[in-house]
């Protein structure tokens, strides 16, 4: 199970994942991960701009993190997919 502060992106509409975001920093947590594979990663970004400008304008963001994922498609294949974490934290 993913640990409570990190919010992962799939296929839903933007605004269930700024809301996620939201409630996150809304229930203590001072820092949330935004993280997304593939095509899913334009929404990320989408997801911490939306949160920072329209909601929580004192949301910092405070690392962003890419990489490239091996993901098994079939039993003997396998294809890279680019990956993004976007660390986002309310100073005290």
């Amino acid at each position: 199970m993913p640990p409570d502060n990190v919010v992962f992106i799939g296929k839903k509409p933007t605004m269930n994942y700024v809301l996620a975001v939201v409630t996150q920093f809304n229930s203590g947590n001072q820092s949330v991960s935004i993280k997304a594979r593939g095509k899913a990663i334009v929404r990320a970004v989408d997801v911490a701009l939306i949160t920072q400008r329209r909601f929580l304008q004192n949301a910092v963001i405070e690392d962003i993190k890419i990489s490239t994922e091996e993901v098994a498609i079939g039993e003997d294949e396998h294809t890279n997919v680019s990956s993004m974490e976007i660390v986002m934290t309310i100073p005290e």
